[in-house]
This record gives C-alpha cells, sequence and structure tokens, in this order.
C-alpha cells in the first residue's frame, strides 16, 4: 500500500524539495526504462544508418506510421494508470487487479484494428509518395512490427498497472532485458552474419528483432504476474483472466479514449512530419530522422517526471489528500520544465558532435544539423505539457486536453508546418522551406500547447482548491 504521506516542510523552496524527493523514486526507473524503449528505435537508426541511406529513409517512413498507429491505442491501455492509481490509494487492491484484466481485454481488441493498419501501410506510403523500392522495404518492416504490436500493448497495460502501484523497477528490469537482447539481434540481422549463412537484412532485419524482443518481454511480464508475492494482494492469479465486464471496461474507454486521442494528436503531428519530409527526398528525411530521434530520446525524461508526479497525485486522490495532490501536480510541471531547460540547452551546445555520433554521411550531417536549432525550446515547451497532461488526466480530465492538442498541434504545427514547408502560395522565406519549416511550425504549436494546458491546469487547481474551501 501507498506510504503514509506526512505534511511537507514549510517554505516553497523546500515544498518543491519535498515534491522532488517523492517523484524521484518513481521517475528514474521510468526513465531508464523509457530509455531503454527508445534506445531500440536509436539502434534501429544508428544501425541502419550504417547500412544505407535508403533502409534509413524507409526506417523514417515506417517508424513514422508504426508510432502514429501504436501510440494512440497506447493511450487508451494507458488510462488504467490513473484509475488503478486511485484504487491503490484508497485501499482497494482486489479491485486494482480486476482493472488490469479488463485492460487486457482492451489490449487485445485494439491489437487486431492495428495489426491490420499496419499489414496495409497504402495510406502512409501514399502521403510520403515513396518509390516502389521504398515502398516495398517499408511494408517488410511494418509486417514485422504487426507481429510485435499485440506484444507491446500488452505490456503496456503491464507497465501501467505496476507504476499505478509504485512498482516501476518490476518494468524497467524486463525492459533492459529486452533491449540487452535486442541489440545484437538487431545487428546481425541488419549486416548479416557469413558466416552462419545469415544474409544482411537491413531495415527488414530491425523490424524482425523488435517482434522477437518484444513478446520475451511480455511472456517473462506475465510470468512475474504469477510468480511474484507482491502481486497477492491484487488477486490476479488463480481464476484465469476475467470476462469483459462492461462497467470496467466503459470507465477506461471514457478516460482512455480521450486521452488516446490526444496522444495520437500530439505524436502524429510529429511523424506525421516524416512521411511529408519524406517527399523531399532520402537526405532531407533521414536528417530529420537524427533529429526526432534526439528530441525523442530528451523527451524521456520529463515524460518519466510525468509518470511519477501523475501516480502520486492519483493515489493521493484515492486517499483524499487534496492538498498533497494539488501541490505535487504543480511541481511536477515546474520540475520538468525546469530539467527540459537544462537538457535542451546542452543538446544545442553540442550538437555537431552529437550528430557525428549517427553519420559520417557529410550531406545528411548538413540536413540535420540546422533542425537542431529548433530542439531547445521544441523540448521545454514539450516537456511542460506533457507533465500538464499527465497530472490532468490523474484527475480524470481528457476531454479539453484533447482540443487544445488538435488544435494547436495539428492546425498550427503540421498544417503550419505544411505551408511552410511546401510554400504553395509562394511568399514563404528559402531558409523555411523543406524540413526547417516544419520544425517551426511544429515548435510553435507545442509552444501554444504548453501555454494553454499548464493555465487551464492552474485553473483547475484553482477550482478545485476553492471548492475544498
Amino acid at each position: 500500500m501507498p506510504e503514509p504521506f506526512p505534511a511537507p516542510p514549510p517554505g516553497r523552496a523546500a515544498r518543491l524539495a519535498d515534491s522532488a524527493r517523492r517523484i524521484a523514486p518513481l521517475a528514474w526507473p521510468v526513465f531508464v526504462g523509457q530509455l531503454s524503449v527508445l534506445a531500440f528505435s536509436t539502434v534501429d537508426t544508428v544501425l541502419v544508418a550504417r547500412h544505407s541511406a535508403a533502409d534509413l529513409a524507409a526506417l523514417a517512413v515506417g517508424s513514422a506510421a508504426y508510432v502514429t498507429t501504436f501510440v494512440g491505442f497506447m493511450g487508451v491501455v494507458m488510462a488504467l494508470a490513473p484509475i488503478v492509481g486511485q484504487l491503490f490509494g484508497a485501499g482497494r487492491p482486489a479491485d486494482a487487479g480486476r482493472q488490469l484484466h479488463q485492460a487486457v481485454w482492451i489490449a487485445l481488441a485494439f491489437s487486431a484494428v492495428g495489426c491490420a493498419l499496419l499489414l496495409f501501410p497504402t495510406p502512409f506510403l501514399a502521403l510520403a509518395q515513396a518509390t516502389p523500392e521504398q515502398a516495398d522495404k517499408v511494408r517488410g518492416y511494418l509486417a514485422a512490427l504487426a507481429v510485435a504490436l499485440p506484444a507491446s500493448l500488452l505490456f503496456t497495460a503491464y507497465r501501467a498497472f505496476n507504476v499505478a502501484v509504485s512498482r516501476p523497477k518490476a518494468v524497467m528490469a524486463l525492459q533492459l532485458g529486452a533491449l540487452a537482447f535486442k541489440v545484437p539481434l538487431s545487428t546481425a540481422l541488419v549486416f548479416g552474419v557469413p558466416a552462419l549463412g545469415l544474409p544482411s537484412m537491413g531495415v527488414l532485419g530491425c523490424g524482425i528483432a523488435t517482434a522477437v524482443a518484444m513478446w520475451l518481454q511480455t511472456v517473462a511480464a506475465f510470468v512475474l504476474l504469477r510468480r511474484d508475492p507482491f502481486y497477492a494482494a491484487f488477486r490476479l492469479r488463480g481464476r484465469g483472466l476475467d470476462t469483459p465486464d462492461r462497467p470496467a471496461i466503459g470507465a477506461q474507454l471514457r478516460l482512455g479514449l480521450p486521452s488516446g486521442a490526444a496522444v495520437l494528436v500530439e505524436v502524429s503531428g510529429f511523424t506525421f512530419m516524416a512521411i511529408f519530409i519524406a517527399r523531399l527526398g532520402e537526405t532531407p528525411v533521414a536528417g530529420h530522422q537524427i533529429a526526432a530521434n534526439l528530441v525523442s530520446l530528451l523527451f524521456m525524461l520529463p515524460l518519466a517526471i510525468a509518470n511519477g508526479a501523475s501516480t502520486l497525485v492519483a493515489q493521493r486522490i484515492g486517499a483524499r489528500d487534496l492538498p498533497a495532490a494539488r501541490r505535487l501536480g504543480w511541481h511536477g510541471v515546474i520540475i520538468g520544465a525546469g530539467l527540459a531547460v537544462f537538457n535542451g540547452g546542452a543538446l544545442y551546445l553540442l550538437r555537431e558532435p552529437v550528430i557525428g555520433l549517427y553519420t559520417r554521411d557529410l550531406a545528411v550531417v548538413a540536413a540535420a544539423l540546422p533542425l537542431l536549432a529548433f530542439v531547445a525550446l521544441f523540448h521545454i515547451a514539450d516537456a511542460t505539457q506533457t507533465v500538464a497532461a499527465f497530472v490532468l488526466r490523474a484527475w480524470r480530465i481528457a476531454t479539453v486536453p484533447l482540443v487544445i492538442n488538435a488544435t494547436a498541434l495539428w492546425g498550427v504545427g503540421l498544417g503550419g508546418g505544411y505551408l511552410l514547408a511546401f510554400d504553395p502560395l509562394g511568399v514563404v522565406p528559402p531558409a523555411l522551406h523543406g524540413a526547417p519549416g516544419f520544425w517551426v511550425a511544429s515548435t510553435a504549436g507545442l509552444v501554444l500547447t504548453a501555454a494553454a494546458l499548464s493555465a487551464f491546469l492552474a485553473r483547475t487547481l484553482h477550482r478545485q482548491r476553492r471548492a475544498a474551501a
């Protein structure tokens, strides 16, 4: 059960430090685990970049298609976390366990839809205006990821449950194990092992390695749920999978569908950049892939803080300690934004040697380098809006964030990026044509999102405080 939550020490700075001390034990395992997840794509990017520019371009388009498909469904399944967190905080572990069973049904249902989208990726290929050779590479890569998708969504349910009950280290251990398995397997499949008669597969090898690693990780999670005595209080074992419970599934979907849609809007606004930039040729999209991977790497820290803060807020709401819930949520936003300022600035200063770690192709370096000029502000805004959205989700508020995301990230970010990059009206300065135009518009959209979500969170907490007075 969650530990008692004593009153914080006096003073604003002391209260902020106290919140940081409580968030940190939940955030750092999530951070390490998410880094290992990101390392899946980072390893793929580095390996494929050294294999061929054509495979790297196919990886960019294929990754965008997979992420766009996966993240919306992931956001729905992740609605399990605030629901379980509140039940756990209220001292109802058996009810929390029943919610996990229902999340498994949701994950399986969305897996069927997602696999169909990945096996028939014609809309993504049309948007990217992929060449026949590139389209063949993308189709093979996505077919392998279609095999990985059910395991990924089932593991998402396991992750959401464990984070909600303050057990993120169990997730981290499995994620690190999957990465340790994937790295040598990806290397062997991308470049081939002639001594073993294994041919070079390029980007397809990355997809196969991901599918194998994800299923092994998910099977290991199932074994832990069955055997670890920690889970006994949740009554997960001994009765098989519960039959679908319409009220429980409905409660998860009411929170999960707008949450998943908001995540889909956010991520698709970013991933569709890669699809549109692919129209400009292999070199621009390869440069964008490197910049996008670096932004994703930076994002792991605020995502971890968002998970930690959201978990504590949900638990405090369940325990009816609303002042602590309000304080922890707002402090999470401050901590996430502050760390983003430091990390974004550091990457900007070190951008040249960092890009050199990815590729020695001077044309790709030249394409990637200007994009990193936008990374610092992009990351600060991204960190702020992410923590604010997670805290709102802990209060079971998801519809307003969806509206804000759709307006700012699709309208300003993606729509504005298209107008700048392709200049259909002939009025955009040449410096903003191509990939830089998308990055400028996406950064502007994220800044608007961060400002709007932070203001809405502040208003929500203020109204809740007044209602409790």
